[in-house]
């Protein structure tokens, strides 16, 4: 198994994929490509559908995946408000890799048995597949395909991102070998010689102390062991440092523990919703995540140095827990909303993940939406970086 991973920013398209594929042949060699996977920013918009036959010609990978990208990361790089295209390749022997694209009609119901969506997806839970996929925000209904994924295949890993770059429906790609696609969700289903772990950063970290819901009616958080939330967060922003209590008031978010069996959560064993409402009367929040009376939940707060505190965490014990595995290729989708934006400088996930991992090559864009598990779920998220990390079995 080898991956590669070159980014260009020359403003001719044909121009910027012909440096990456000389970057990318250079590394491999003389072995015949199994997978290219190209992200390219909205500069290039007006010849996405050259797309398909220019990584043809020039890579002339097995099978070629991605979308547009508001920005894009490529050989550890993060390339933001200006042209970039990424292309991260990989040769895959003893892998096999089984392409799909979606549209809603598509989708079976969600009470549908798990051979419905193995006939979808062209594959069985047999196999032990993992998936990787990303879909327009305007078309199609993502949580509704992960709900229905994890039912089918709950021991497959299922990373990815929506697309990006465009303001109007149809202005994004999804990029799936000889298609060039402006709706619905494409996917590679990789089993084999394979093994995809993840690494989900969610950028908030946890205040006060975990807390149980005694009661709740849908998104409606109503009590936290007896006490209204408005109560909870009274007595807390008193016992917090100044910083923090002036991010309580626009930066505030509910952890909500997923895994019933987790009673002494750390980071990375949080879903991270936002707080969408507060009822003065009830003192309770709306919170944009269904809720269930005894669910362990937590406060957190969010900014540029939590979220950096944040994916130092959830890194650093991964590379613990994890030494003796050899990564050998990644893919990161972050948020549109991380990078420069809330940093303040460029390259700081991917800076951070070398540090912590070293030189593994690393690919990927800057999304509308992560998808990437928690707890053994997968979600869709916002404010994320996921990272998909590919090892070997063998």
């Amino acid at each position: 198994m080898k991956w590669t991973s070159a980014v260009s920013e020359q403003p001719d398209l044909n121009d910027a994929i012909a440096e990456c594929a000389v970057a990318i042949m250079t590394a491999v060699g003389d072995e015949a490509l199994d997978l290219a996977i190209a992200f390219i920013s909205p500069h290039y918009e007006d010849t996405y559908e050259r797309v398909a036959d220019l990584m043809a010609e020039h890579l002339g990978a097995k099978q070629i995946f991605g979308c547009s990208g508001g920005g894009v990361i490529g050989n550890g790089l993060e390339i933001e408000q200006r042209a970039g295209v990424s292309i991260t390749a990989a040769v895959l022997p003893n892998v096999d890799i089984k392409p799909f694209h979606l549209q809603v009609h598509h989708l079976p119901d969600l009470d549908a048995g798990p051979d419905k969506w193995e006939d979808l997806l062209g594959v069985t839970a047999d196999r032990d597949p993992h998936f990787l996929m990303v879909a327009d925000p305007y078309s199609f209904p993502v949580q509704n395909l992960l709900m229905g994924m994890d039912f089918a295949f709950p021991k497959s890993i299922k990373i990815g991102g929506l697309a990006s770059g465009a303001s109007r429906p149809g202005g994004n790609a999804l990029f799936l070998n000889g298609q060039v696609l402006r709706t619905g969700a494409i996917g590679l289903a990789l089993d084999g010689n394979i093994i995809v772990d993840t690494v989900v950063a969610q950028g908030c970290r946890p205040v006060g102390e975990p807390m149980r819901i005694t009661k709740s009616e849908s998104n409606m958080l109503l009590e936290l062991d007896g006490q209204a939330p408005m109560e909870v967060l009274r007595a807390l922003f008193h016992d917090l440092p100044k910083r923090d209590q002036e991010l309580l008031g626009h930066s505030l978010f509910l952890g909500v523990v997923m895994d019933e069996l987790i009673d002494a959560p750390v980071q990375g064993d949080f879903l991270i919703r936002n707080v969408v409402g507060m009822n003065q009367g009830t003192g309770g929040l709306a919170i944009g995540e269904m809720l269930k009376e005894g669910q362990l939940v937590q406060f957190h707060l969010r900014d540029a140095e939590t979220s950096t505190d944040d994916l130092e965490a959830v890194l650093s014990r991964y590379a613990g827990e994890n030494r003796e595995n050899d990564i050998l290729g990644a893919l990161l989708f972050s948020c549109l909303g991380r990078g420069q934006f809330l940093y303040g400088h460029p390259n700081h996930d991917a800076d951070l993940f070398r540090e912590k991992l070293g030189a593994v090559p690393l690919g990927g864009f800057f999304c509308n939406g992560e998808i990437g598990p928690v707890s053994g779920t997968t979600f869709l998220h916002g404010y994320t970086s996921s990272f998909g990390l590919f090892r070997p079995k063998l």
